[in-house]
């Protein structure tokens, strides 16, 4: 049932659920490919870097979608934005699901990043509509509910790929979108826009933001650089995980995600310290993490034991570093809500792609220690970032 909002009176708990759940469902697009990239690898006679592009041109259409479209949360209404992209997304998978090659493959994923942004509207939704004292807690929920997404689609979607195939998931995936849609269509109120003026003039205030807010542009870089960290581990874990000494099928490789997911669950636990900690004092905490989880996974690297570690504290350790950072923008111009968090995010995954592809050149080129050191040293850039920043 459709329930009106008003700004920082609170979310009904229910809709904050469903809103969780399909942020979860929708971003979960995003990373069907990676536990199944040896499998496509092998289908479609294509080398391991030229599947890695999968995964990398999924993110950089994520992150275009962000640019581009996220920003229109603020100048028309969200709930018409939100059911065309589902629509879009419906087609966009079926013609992965279909594909008959690679090339077909990459522009069809290209089309599901950009699409598949629309959790980063819900995130907006959960801030400026929370009370001040929910606020952290609201948006870590949809937060939580969007990273189990990631690595359960990761862990379904091994599973899928080794008993059913790799295009069945696209299949299912093209369902769920489905269902996404008549679900919107019947909770989601309408939301009135943030903005008066025409796109460019949005498009243009993005530069404003970022140039008036020295804040959002530390909290964007940093969170989004430990991302390139986190992502180089999930898009080279299969490739990994299927040799020596492991031999690891695609079921094996998916159901790794199920340690990851109990790094995403802090999330809405973290979401309550972040006023208490501090920003800086948490990005500290998550870059150490990170560093202890790329230690685990070269130390450990040939043991279940030393893997599923460096799962756990990775997961964990970004958790710190994206709810710190994403939560205190938005109090930066509430206003533009939807602006801001586009050009965090835009950078997050920017990051995340950059991440991707460096881990997948290294992998060519050095193996496993190529991935370590990719993760290391883009968690040191963060580091440093963290140590000359002011908060």
């Amino acid at each position: 049932m459709k329930q009106e909002l008003k700004e920082n009176t609170g979310l009904p708990s229910s809709l904050l659920w469903i809103l969780a759940i399909i942020a979860g469902i929708s971003v979960a697009n995003l990373y069907y490919n990676q536990p199944l990239l040896n499998l496509i690898s092998h289908d479609l006679k294509v080398s391991e870097f030229s599947a890695n592009l999968i995964a990398m041109t999924t993110q950089i259409g994520y992150a275009l979608g962000l640019l581009f479209i996220i920003p229109l949360g603020d100048l028309y209404k969200r709930k018409t934005i939100i059911l065309i992209n589902f629509s879009i997304l419906v087609v966009s998978l079926l013609t992965i699901a279909t594909a008959p090659n690679i090339y077909i493959i990459l522009l069809a994923s290209l089309l599901t990043g950009i699409c598949s942004v629309m959790p980063q509207i819900f995130v907006p939704i959960a801030a400026q509509f929370s009370t001040p004292e929910t606020k952290g807690k609201n948006v870590g929920m949809i937060i939580s509910g969007l990273l189990t997404g990631i690595l359960a689609s990761r862990v379904v979607s091994g599973i899928a790929g080794e008993y059913m195939g790799w295009r069945f998931i696209f299949y299912v995936a093209a369902v769920l979108m489905v269902v996404c849609v008549i679900i919107i269509m019947r909770i989601l109120p309408d939301i009135p826009s943030n903005f008066r003026g025409k796109y460019s003039d949005l498009m243009k205030s993005l530069l404003s933001l970022v140039t008036d807010y020295p804040q959002l542009r530390i909290s964007s870089l940093r969170a989004g650089i430990a991302f390139g960290s986190f992502l180089a581990l999930w898009s080279s874990l299969a490739f990994k995980m299927e040799q020596a000494p492991f031999f690891a099928g695609n079921n094996v490789i998916g159901l790794l995600g199920l340690c990851g997911i109990m790094g995403a669950l802090t999330a809405s636990f973290i979401g309550r310290y972040v006023h208490i900690l501090g920003v800086k004092r948490l990005n500290y905490i998550g870059c150490s993490l990170l560093f202890i989880a790329w230690l685990s996974l070269y130390i450990g690297q040939n043991s279940y034991a030393g893997i599923i570690s460096g799962i756990l504290l990775i997961d964990i350790g970004m958790q710190c570093i994206q709810l710190s950072n994403q939560t205190t923008i938005f109090a930066l111009n509430p206003k533009a809500s939807n602006r801001i968090n586009t050009i965090f995010m835009t950078t997050y995954f920017a990051g995340g792609s950059l991440g991707t592809f460096l881990a997948g050149t290294f992998w060519h080129w050095f193996g496993w220690s190529g991935v370590v050191g990719t993760g290391i040293a883009l968690t040191a850039c963060s580091l440093v970032i963290n140590i000359r920043a002011k908060k």
